[in-house]
């Protein structure tokens, strides 16, 4: 099944492991006091544990909250180092969680070459 996410979702990385045996009302509680974000705008909350093999995305859905999992058998997700925004939370965009949920490097995150013009 393909993810379907909308266009303008602002998508938020928490920038250590959490521990995955929280739920919703812990997850939230972490968005609370961690983002100091709103947890009832739409936005997508992603946190992974300390070896990078299990993400969860915590976000509201109209009139409830959804929380997805996911678990790589093979290898682990390409977890950025992060550069905080002035807030000191990390956003990306719709396409770089797709990556990193696919097992990619998201693109933000890609080092860049400078090519010396000759």
């Amino acid at each position: 099944m393909k993810r379907k996410i909308s266009r303008g979702t602002k998508v938020y990385l928490a920038t250590h492991g959490v521990d995955m045996r929280k739920q919703v009302n812990g997850l939230a509680a972490v968005v609370q006091g961690v983002f100091g974000a709103d947890l009832f705008d739409g936005s997508m909350f992603v946190f992974c544990n300390h070896d990078r093999k299990i993400i969860k995305i915590l976000c509201w859905d109209l009139d409830g909250f959804v929380l997805y999992y996911k678990r790589r058998e093979k290898g682990c997700f390409h977890w950025p180092k992060f550069e905080l925004n002035e807030d000191g939370t990390v956003s990306v965009s719709e396409n770089d969680l797709n990556r990193l949920l696919d097992g990619l490097v998201m693109e933000q995150f890609v080092p860049k070459k400078n090519y010396a013009a000759i």
